[in-house]
C-alpha cells in the first residue's frame, strides 16, 4: 500500500497526522500539489509538484495509484476515479468513499454545484473541527492496520 495525498486543499492537521502515520508504519506517502510543499525529512514522505492547471494533481494521482493504495482527497470526482481502480479513498474528515456511496456523492456534488450557480446556496463546507481531525485519524489507523 502507498498513500497518495491531494495536498492542495488538505488541511494542515491532516498532513501532520499523515506525517506521523507514514513514519510509524513505514508506508510511502506522497503529497501531490501544484505548489511547492515541505514535509519532514523521512524516506517515507515524498512530494510531487505538478504544473498548475485544472485537475493536474488529480490526474497525476489517478495515473500513479494502484489497487490497494489509499488516496486522501475531498475531491469527489477524483475519489470516484480511484475507487474505480480498486484503491481506497477517504476525505480529510475521515469519510470513506466506496463503490456503494460514490455515485450518490457525485450526484449530490453536481446538484449542489447547480444550486450554487443559481444563487440558491452560498457558503462552503463547515470549518474543520477537532472532531473531524479525530475521525480522520481513527479511519486512517483502521485502514493502516488492515494492510
Amino acid at each position: 500500500m502507498k498513500i497518495w495525498v491531494d495536498a492542495d486543499a488538505t488541511p494542515r492537521p491532516v498532513k501532520e497526522i499523515l506525517y506521523k502515520a507514514a513514519m510509524r508504519t513505514e508506508v510511502l506517502t506522497t503529497f501531490v500539489a501544484n505548489q511547492g510543499l515541505s514535509v519532514p525529512n523521512s524516506p517515507f514522505l515524498k512530494t510531487v509538484q505538478v504544473p498548475a492547471g485544472f485537475d493536474v494533481a488529480d490526474n497525476y494521482i489517478v495515473q500513479q495509484c494502484e489497487a490497494g493504495d489509499l488516496v486522501i482527497t475531498a475531491d469527489i470526482p477524483l475519489a470516484a476515479e480511484v475507487v474505480d481502480k480498486e484503491a481506497t479513498a477517504i476525505n480529510p474528515r475521515g469519510e470513506k468513499y466506496t463503490k456503494n456511496n460514490i455515485r450518490q456523492r457525485l450526484a449530490m456534488r453536481d446538484f449542489m454545484e447547480e444550486m450554487r450557480s443559481a444563487g440558491q446556496v452560498t457558503g462552503g463546507p463547515k470549518a474543520y473541527s477537532q472532531q473531524d481531525r479525530q475521525q480522520f485519524a481513527n479511519t486512517l489507523d483502521r485502514l493502516l492496520a488492515k494492510r
